[in-house]
C-alpha cells in the first residue's frame, strides 16, 4: 500500500449523501451508514465475501465508504470502486482514536470510520493500494523471502543437531549447503538429517527459479535497472523498493523515505529535552531488512569506495562499541533517501556526487 500523494489530495470530490464505515473481518463485516446530518441510518453485519458486498452496495447511489487497511482491504476497496463508490482506506497507525479506544469493538469501529469519513477524510490519513499486477509481482518477492527464511531455519536445525552430537559441519554458502554437508553428517543422525537436506535442496531450487523471475521484472519496470546502479542494491532490493513504494510521488520529498520505512529514530521532544530514541520500525519490515543488508555490504570489506561508504565508516569509527550497528542503520536510512532521489531524477548512482554551483 502507499500514501496518497499531495497532488491527489488536492483533488476535491463532492461529498455523497451517505457515509459508510466498514470494519473488515475474516468472516464478517460490520457496517454503519450515516446521513449528511451524521445520524445513523443503518448498521449491521454481512458476510466477508464479494457476493455479499455486491448485494449490499451494487444498486446503491454513490457513497463515501471508509475502511481500515488490512488483509482484506485491497480486494474490498477495488470491488467498491468498481461499483462506483468513493473509497477511503484508513491508515491504522494514524487513527489512534479507533486503535487506542477504551471501548473498541467492531460495531464502534465501523461507526467511527463512518464519522471520520463524513466529517473530514484527512483524519483517516488515507492510503492507496497498488494495482493488482504490481501486488502480484510484490507477492513473488515476499514468497521468496518466506522460502529463504524457511531454508535458513532448517539449516540452523541441521547444524544444531550435528553440534549436539559433538560434530561440526563445514562452513559453506547457503546455496551449496545441502551438497557440501551431506558427507559430514554423522551416521547416527543420517535418518533424521537427510530428509532435512533434501528439503533444503528443494527450497534452493525454488528460490533460484524465483530469482530468475525477479530478474525479469526490470523489463516491466525500467526504474529497477536505474536503482541497480547503486552498490549493494541488486535486482531483489531494487524491485522490492519500487513495488513497495509504487511511485516516487507518494512522498513529499526524498528525505521522507527513511521515515516512511521506519529507519528514522523516534522523536519525543519536550522543552529542552530531546532524547535520541530507537528507530520507529514502521512501514514495510521486509524492505527495511533488505536495505540494512545492502548497508552492511556498503560499509563491509568488499564495498566499493563512495561518499556513502566513507560517511558510514566515519560514523562507525566515532560511535564507540555500538557505532558499527548504528552506522549500518544510518547508511540504510541514507540509502533509502538516495534511491528515492535517483527514482525521481532518473539519474544513476554517483559514487561522489558533485555539488552544483549556481552562477548568477
Amino acid at each position: 500500500m502507499k500514501k496518497i500523494s499531495k497532488q491527489n489530495q488536492q483533488v476535491k470530490v463532492a461529498k455523497p449523501e451517505r457515509s459508510v464505515g466498514l470494519d473488515l473481518g475474516d468472516r464478517v463485516i460490520h457496517y454503519c451508514v450515516l446521513n449528511q446530518e451524521g445520524e445513523v441510518m443503518e448498521e449491521g453485519r454481512m458476510q466477508s465475501s464479494e457476493p455479499a458486498l455486491r448485494k449490499h452496495f451494487a444498486e446503491e447511489a454513490v457513497m463515501r465508504i471508509a475502511l481500515e487497511a488490512g488483509t482484506h482491504s485491497a480486494w474490498v476497496s477495488r470491488l467498491l470502486k468498481r461499483l462506483g463508490h468513493q473509497v477511503l482506506v484508513a491508515n491504522p497507525r494514524k487513527i489512534r482514536a479507533i486503535t487506542g479506544s477504551e471501548s473498541k469493538n467492531d460495531r464502534n469501529d465501523a461507526e467511527q470510520l463512518a464519522r471520520f469519513a463524513a466529517f473530514d477524510p484527512k483524519l483517516l490519513s488515507p492510503i492507496e493500494h497498488r494495482s493488482e499486477q504490481r501486488q502480484q509481482d510484490l507477492n513473488l518477492i515476499h514468497a521468496r523471502g518466506t522460502l529463504v527464511r524457511a531454508r535458513t531455519m532448517i539449516i540452523n536445525v541441521v547444524r544444531g543437531l550435528v553440534k549436539s552430537a559433538g560434530g561440526r559441519l563445514p562452513n559453506c554458502s547457503t546455496e551449496s549447503f545441502a551438497e557440501r554437508t551431506k558427507a559430514a553428517i554423522p551416521a547416527s543422525l543420517s535418518e533424521v538429517s537427510i530428509p532435512l537436506l533434501k528439503q533444503i535442496g528443494l527450497l534452493t531450487g525454488q528460490i533460484d527459479l524465483m530469482d530468475k523471475q525477479i530478474d525479469k521484472l526490470s523489463k516491466k519496470y525500467p526504474e529497477i535497472s536505474l536503482l541497480k546502479s547503486t552498490p549493494g542494491v541488486g535486482p531483489l532490493v531494487a524491485a522490492c523498493y519500487v513495488l513497495t513504494l509504487d511511485s516516487p510521488d507518494v512522498l513529499g520529498d526524498n528525505r521522507q523515505a527513511g521515515a516512511f520505512l521506519g529507519l528514522r529514530p523516534r522523536q519525543s521532544q519536550s522543552g529542552d529535552s530531546d532524547p535520541q530514541g530507537r528507530i520507529s520500525r514502521t512501514g514495510n519490515t521486509y524492505l527495511r531488512s533488505l536495505l540494512v543488508q545492502s548497508a552492511q555490504y556498503i560499509v563491509g570489506r568488499f564495498g566499493p569506495d563512495s561518499a556513502l561508504r566513507r560517511w558510514g565508516l566515519k560514523l562507525a569509527a566515532s560511535g564507540g562499541k555500538r557505532g558499527k550497528k548504528r552506522a549500518i542503520v544510518a547508511v540504510a536510512r541514507k540509502l533509502a533517501v538516495i534511491l528515492h532521489s535517483m527514482w525521481r531524477s532518473r539519474i544513476p548512482f554517483l559514487a561522489f556526487p558533485q555539488q552544483v554551483t549556481v552562477v548568477a
